[in-house]
């Protein structure tokens, strides 16, 4: 009924009045709607190209044609559903089990689950580190509810990636998108084994945001740095961990990684584009091996400027900790020259900086490779040339 615009209308309703067939027509439209109640105002609708001819009206608003915003909705919903349609097969649950003494000594078994989706149609699974190393052991289930046992393949040496593999045949395989074509507020759906026992729950949201860098763990996982990372307001439960961020097209742009347990709604995913490099690497060598240059570095903040009084307003700062070498001995950073204390500006003319990260910047890059890097040193800028070794 709120499509008959013009019955709202208190101008239009005067002109009736003025009007006596109009006005005789409108009454008893109005009482046989009051007798008949719902139907009849089904029936109406439905008769509204008679009615118009009745009463002399064209191009109506009684027309019920469906409107920009319901067809943009309709069209939404559809690509999500056909999105999920296509992604859902591909991903697994993960189920891990570790054995560990409980007080009185007794040995018992410890169950987490994760999820990762099929990378190629002969058994490899791409998930994250902390999903894999979870336990001694590791089962997969399809979507299909067959279940196989999973040994690691590989691990990411720097990220928190892991490739699994499962002895099975013909398995549908996912689609990999460009994550660098990602824009802000672009529609993602998040698919997982949610809690670790809801198997491939869908959720939906958007890029929230692009280049985040937090710090990550769990339980009695090592905290490690993770750059570069998507932010979604996609639902990322607990166990969703090694899904698939996916766009409306089915493609998988993102790796879903971590949660913030303090908020609402903020979920972290790796970039596909990371993984890629990864997926290539054990392809090539039955390992994942990882662009290495050999410093431990602090990017630097607006505090870090203000309290150490910094003449430069990015980059990253080489040093560590009590105990830990700044730039490790044998590496391409130290061959190059590079010492505790410097600032590290750029790679290859782009910026070091919070969204931008010294390890994100490398990651684009393979061992071997010979990269330019912009330092800051004794008040003074220079430029060295780095060839990148190897890590795995």
């Amino acid at each position: 009924m709120a499509k008959i615009n013009y019955l709202g209308d208190q101008g239009k309703i005067k002109k009736f009045k003025r009007g006596g067939t109009l006005v005789a027509i409108f009454l008893i439209l109005s009482f046989l709607m009051g007798i008949v109640g719902g139907a009849g105002a089904v029936m109406v609708l439905s008769s509204s190209t008679r009615l118009q001819n009745i009463l002399g009206i064209k191009n109506s608003s009684l027309n019920i044609n469906t409107t920009k915003s319901e067809k943009l909705r309709l069209e939404e919903s559809s690509a999500i559903i056909d999105a999920a349609k296509k992604v859902t097969p591909t991903v697994v649950s993960i189920t891990t089990t570790a054995t560990a003494q409980d007080f009185f000594g007794r040995t018992i078994e410890e169950q987490g689950g994760g999820t990762g989706f099929i990378i190629t149609n002969d058994g490899l699974i791409l998930t994250n580190k902390h999903v894999a190393q979870a336990g001694d052991s590791l089962s997969v289930m399809t979507s299909e509810g067959k279940t196989y046992s999973a040994k690691t393949a590989a691990l990411d040496p720097t990220n928190d990636l892991a490739i699994l593999k499962i002895e099975a045949s013909g398995l549908p395989v996912v689609d990999l998108g460009n994550s660098d074509d990602l824009q802000i507020g672009q529609w993602v759906i998040a698919v997982g084994n949610a809690l670790g026992e809801l198997q491939n729950t869908v959720t939906v949201g958007v890029i929230s945001a692009r280049e985040r860098q937090i710090t990550a763990g769990g339980g009695t996982s090592q905290q490690e740095q993770l750059n570069n990372l998507l932010q979604t307001d996609a639902a990322i439960n607990s166990g969703n961990s090694g899904g698939p961020l996916v766009n409306l097209t089915g493609q998988v742009v993102g790796i879903n990684t971590a949660m913030a347990t303090n908020a609402q709604s903020i979920g972290f995913a790796i970039p596909i584009n990371q993984a890629k490099s990864a997926i290539d690497s054990y392809k090539k060598s039955g390992k994942i091996i990882q662009p290495f240059l050999g410093v431990r570095y602090t990017i630097i903040t607006k505090d870090m400027i203000d309290s150490m009084n910094l003449k430069v307003d990015h980059g990253a700062l080489v040093g560590a900790g009590q105990g830990q070498a700044a730039v490790l001995p044998d590496s391409p950073a130290q061959k190059a020259g590079i010492k505790s204390g410097d600032i590290l500006l750029e790679i290859n003319g782009d910026r070091i900086d919070e969204n931008h990260t010294l390890g994100a910047l490398i990651s684009n890059y393979k061992p071997g490779d010979e990269i330019e890097i912009k330092i800051y040193r004794d008040n003074k800028e220079s430029s060295i040339k780095v060839k990148l070794g190897s890590v795995d």
